[in-house]
């Protein structure tokens, strides 16, 4: 149990979907971090501190800590989709990036940008979360182990994906708790060595920027509140060494209360699996609903974006859209040959070990991350996508970043976006998603093996067909947002235009009633033989039944 009034828990979110699942690079290690710290502080007047603009990262990422331009934006970007501007100033930024002709006037838009200077750093120390230690790789237990499970339902303990797995991050930030709030100490409060001594003093600033990590409530109320309100209340000055009239902490006691007063994240994805509730219990492919399970947070709480788990659904077509589903972190996981449909604004999707399968989803406002599947389609409006350990996989999205190639990709297909709902544009200006810009055709390869373009491909023109979502709800949309690019319009229009010259012929042909019945027959066998051959047979009889009403199977 914790001690004292006050219960500690790490926040989900950054590394859930901000910790980038690869290692990070070298010039990121806490010592150089350090150094960038005291870098940032020295500079305020130049654009570094409080807030660090874009062009100062820029030339710390690159003249400093030896980073690409391409990754300091990516970091840069990273944080922003995480911790950025609300919805509206989204699609302003998204307007205004659209409207640059030029890498000049591109730059001269981002030069407008800045983040918050500590909680930054703290953004880029977590993503050690992925840094492989030789010693724990060759035990087996570190990231990307072969023996890694995946954040199933019917795993009733902590899971084997670190960004999914809460008791990971809580062992994170208690191994690495010093060299955190080492990080945020003012350079008169480090020793030549950089590093704290028991005089230390913490500021309050620096607690504030903490927040990102920690929050926590008062005993067993059913309030969130971040760190620093917390380590700000009377009771808690005792044990945590807040002064009133420095504004500081003693980083001894400090450290002290936070390492009593840490636990278990009681609105995690541990408590999610364990104690969640059921949603749906899918029906599977000859009538058996073993494993396949659906649930949700127990509670819901503002501010903190509820956790939904899907795991085992097999041969089976699951569609929803819900209340439950807006602004959720989703886990999907070890669901094979079935379709899954999730028409609502999401928050993140995680996509794990899955086989002939295609998702369909609602725009996603910070990521969508695929990981070891095999033959699956993914169709998303999001703000980025990323994917690693995948083969044969498709991915038509509409998105404002580059696609991120991380390792052990092969045959990956990159496609434009090519389906609507009704309600789909709506839900996109929800969470702060345009149509341009559009970088689906323009992926990013990260890690080092990862380097070979030979890994992906464009979808040929040739091979690519709308896709029609087959539910009815209410709402505006009538078509793709944004439509297609022109190479991919002219190969429907001219499909279009073999169907047309089809009809016409039949009709000239001057058929009996019986030659017409005989030629339906056929064209009828035809088409069941195509529909047993890709497949399509099965999501057919999966549907629900029109007389049940598909507004019930989509809600």
């Amino acid at each position: 149990m914790a001690a004292g009034p006050v219960r500690l828990w790490v926040r989900t979110e950054p590394f859930l979907v901000g910790a980038l699942p690869a290692p990070p690079p070298a010039r990121l290690a806490p010592h150089y971090l350090r150094k960038a710290a005291a870098y940032a502080r020295a500079r305020a007047d130049q654009g570094c501190f409080p807030r660090l603009s874009w062009p100062s990262w820029r030339h710390l990422a690159c003249g400093k800590l030896l980073l690409s331009p391409d990754i300091a934006w990516l970091y840069f970007e990273l944080y922003r989709g995480l911790r950025g501007p609300s919805p509206p100033l989204r699609l302003r930024w998204a307007e205004a990036e659209a409207a640059c002709s030029s890498a000049e006037e591109l730059e001269w838009e981002r030069s407008k940008l800045s983040v918050d200077t500590l909680q930054f750093l703290l953004f880029l120390y977590v993503q050690q979360f992925h840094n492989v230690s030789l010693r724990r790789s060759l035990l087996g237990d570190e990231w990307p182990s072969p023996r890694t499970k995946s954040p199933c339902l019917s795993e009733k303990s902590g899971t084997g994906n670190k960004n999914w797995d809460d008791q990971e991050h809580l062992a994170f930030v208690q191994s690495h708790l010093l060299d955190i709030l080492e990080l945020l100490l003012e350079p008169e409060q480090l020793s030549a060595s950089s590093h704290s001594s028991c005089s230390s003093l913490v500021s309050l600033e620096a607690v504030c920027a903490l927040s990102f990590l920690l929050e926590g409530t008062v005993s067993n109320s059913g309030t969130v509140r971040p760190l620093h309100k917390l380590a700000l209340r009377q009771p808690c000055h005792g044990l945590n060494g807040y002064s009133k009239g420095s504004r500081t902490f003693s980083l001894p006691k400090l450290e002290s209360w936070l390492r009593s007063s840490l636990t278990a994240n009681p609105l995690g994805i541990t408590v999610c699996v364990s104690a969640g509730k059921n949603l749906v219990r899918a029906q599977q492919g000859g009538g058996s609903t073993r494993k396949a399970k659906i649930a949700c947070s127990a509670r819901v709480v503002p501010g903190v974006s509820p956790l939904v788990m899907m795991s085992h659904v097999y041969k089976q077509t699951v569609a929803k859209s819900s209340d439950t589903l807006v602004g959720a972190h989703v886990s999907i996981c070890r669901c094979h040959d079935s379709f899954i449909y999730l028409l609502s604004p999401l928050r993140s999707v995680t996509i794990e070990k899955c086989r002939n399968s295609t998702f369909v989803l609602g725009p996603v406002e910070v990521s969508v991350h695929v990981q070891g599947c095999d033959n699956v389609k993914v169709i998303a409006v999001c703000h980025r996508l990323s994917l690693s350990s995948t083969k044969g996989c498709t991915f038509h999205t509409l998105t404002p970043t580059q696609p991120l190639i991380l390792s052990g990709n092969q045959d990956v297909s990159f496609a434009p976006f090519h389906t609507h709902y009704p309600m789909l544009e709506d839900h996109m200006a929800q969470v702060g998603l345009a149509t341009l810009p559009n970088y689906w055709d323009s992926p990013m390869l990260v890690c080092r093996d990862s380097g070979d373009t030979s890994v992906f491909r464009l979808l040929p023109p040739s091979d690519f067909y709308t896709f029609v979502i087959p539910f009815e709800m209410e709402g505006d949309t009538t078509e793709t947002p944004g439509g297609l690019p022109q190479e991919y319009q002219e190969v429907l229009k001219k499909r279009e235009q073999k169907v047309q010259v089809w009809q016409r012929m039949v009709k000239e042909a001057g058929l009996s009633r019986d030659q017409r019945k005989q030629l339906q027959a056929v064209v009828e066998d035809k088409f069941y033989e195509w529909l047993v051959q890709t497949g399509n047979r099965q999501q057919l009889d999966s549907l629900v039944p029109p007389a049940l009403g598909s507004k019930q199977a989509a809600g």
